[in-house]
């Protein structure tokens, strides 16, 4: 199936992206996901937390677990959000903002490495790609029960 199929280059890549991004995170008593989350979130104004999920593609239950631990590790805060009452937004606190520096090396650092040995013509196809294939799960192109 390795050579046949998209989808197995796809998720066996993503497992082993996502397995050095949580041995690298583990270094410092993290996952993965909160390095992600970390990112995710305004480094001045926080983001609501509302807006936090879609943009990290993540459930609502992963996400609460996540932000739950993040909360209790002191990375971030939550307070009330001003414009809409039913809302929170999620700050980074000076240590949540130190670790976010240190994610956002993390990833810069993984990016250089693969730039090191990929012509930037097959990361732009790559790219390329990896639109197109979001495009037809967003649109419903591929199973479209119609």
């Amino acid at each position: 199936m390795k050579d046949k199929t998209i989808d197995y280059a796809l998720r066996t890549t993503w497992q082993a992206v996502a397995r050095m991004y949580n041995e690298e995170a583990a270094k410092y008593g993290a996952t993965m996901a909160t390095g992600f989350a970390l990112l995710s979130i305004d480094r001045e104004k926080g983001s609501p937390s509302t807006t936090l999920g879609p943009k990290m593609g993540m459930e609502a239950t992963s996400l609460t677990r996540t932000l739950k631990s993040m909360e209790e590790r002191g990375l971030i805060t939550r307070k009330k959000n001003p414009t809409d009452g039913r809302g929170v937004i999620i700050q980074l606190t000076k240590d949540g903002k130190e670790k976010r520096e240190l994610s956002k090396e993390t990833v810069l650092r993984f990016n250089e490495a693969v730039k090191q040995h990929v012509s930037e013509e097959k990361l732009q196809h790559f790219m390329e790609v990896a639109e197109i294939i979001n495009e037809l799960i967003t649109d419903k192109k591929i199973y479209n029960d119609k």
